[in-house]
């Protein structure tokens, strides 16, 4: 069999729950249980970066280089997760996440990620950075809105301590019956940066 001359892949942070976090994340699953929703394993869950797609095999160098610049270019940093949102209307919701605050360092590596594949031509994409964690999708109409909304609200003010990220990582996603699997094919330590 010939080898696959394309990857899909991305750029991400990736997202370690503490205990509090993953003792919530289940007692929101819980609450939701008698909806249709596909939650994110605990251990997929990342932050995007950078949302590659399907990517020539001979390019994947090119970005290699470029994440490499930037994350060595970039400080360490300490995120916290917080509370619960959803991406859509409050009558037709498809994402549920969580956010993420980690202070300048993250929009300044997220910055710097650009800036580097822009020399390569792969720009960012037109949306706003919005720090979060998708932790689950919504793949058919909620059956009692009201009851979703209010669930949601409870999760608003939730927080969770802080956690490290020294690395950025290059991961290539096999999509899988069972689920996405996430295949880290490099990673990319942050430098602190002195004088910063």
């Amino acid at each position: 069999m010939a080898p696959k001359k394309t990857k899909r892949l991305f750029a991400a942070v990736k997202i370690m729950p503490s205990a509090d976090f993953s003792c919530t994340y289940l007692t929101l699953r819980q609450d939701l249980a008698h909806e249709r929703i596909t939650w994110v394993r605990e251990g997929n869950m990342h932050l995007t970066l950078k949302f590659f797609g399907e990517t020539a095999v001979t390019g994947i160098s090119d970005i290699d280089h470029c994440l490499s610049a930037a994350a060595s270019a970039s400080n360490c940093f300490s995120y916290r997760i917080t509370g619960a949102g959803i991406f859509g209307s409050r009558y037709d919701p498809r994402v549920i996440w969580f956010g993420l605050s980690a202070g300048n360092e993250l929009p300044l590596l997220y910055e710097r990620v650009n800036i580097e594949l822009a020399r390569i031509n792969i720009f960012p994409d037109r949306q706003n950075f919005v720090p979060h964690l998708t932790v689950g999708r919504i793949k058919r109409e909620i059956a009692d809105k009201q009851l979703f909304q209010q669930i949601i609200n409870q999760y608003r003010e939730c927080s969770f301590g802080n956690q490290l990220v020294t690395e950025l990582v290059m991961y290539e996603s096999l999509l899988r019956p069972e689920g996405p699997q996430y295949i880290p094919l490099n990673r990319y330590a942050l430098t602190r940066v002195t004088g910063d």
